[in-house]
């Protein structure tokens, strides 16, 4: 495996109605998701293939799928949901997902809140 190797997608923004409070779930709210995918992407380089690597463009669409999907309280939650969707792709050896919520409900001037997770093949719940 080349250990350097990775994709990254980031500012990925969805509006999803995530929350502990009902207005949360109410009202909904954008989430902004990175991911980062470590595996080996010297047989996509070598083929210049698209069916040799994960198409960003298809995994995009299925992490925005689970974040407008069933809502749920935690972004730690969301966050190994999402994992769990990257890592069914079985060439993918380790993800770290962070999940912003830039619009969470704290009565205090902020920029950001986030969690992020990595998790690797072994830990795939799939």
């Amino acid at each position: 495996m080349h250990n350097g190797d990775e994709i990254r997608l980031t500012g990925l923004t969805v509006f999803g109605r995530h929350g502990v409070f009902e207005h949360e779930r109410e009202n909904g709210q954008e989430f902004v998701i990175d991911l980062r995918l470590h595996l080996d992407l010297a047989g996509a380089a070598a083929s210049d293939e698209v069916a040799d690597t994960v198409h960003y463009g298809e995994l995009a669409q299925q992490v925005a799928d689970v974040v407008a999907g069933e809502p749920v309280d935690l972004i730690e939650t969301l966050a190994q949901r999402i994992a769990d969707v990257v890592l069914a792709d079985a060439r993918v050896n380790v993800v770290d997902v962070t999940v912003h919520k830039p619009h969470a409900p704290i009565p205090l001037t902020f920029s950001d809140v986030s969690v992020t997770v990595s998790r690797s093949r072994k830990d795939a719940s799939q």
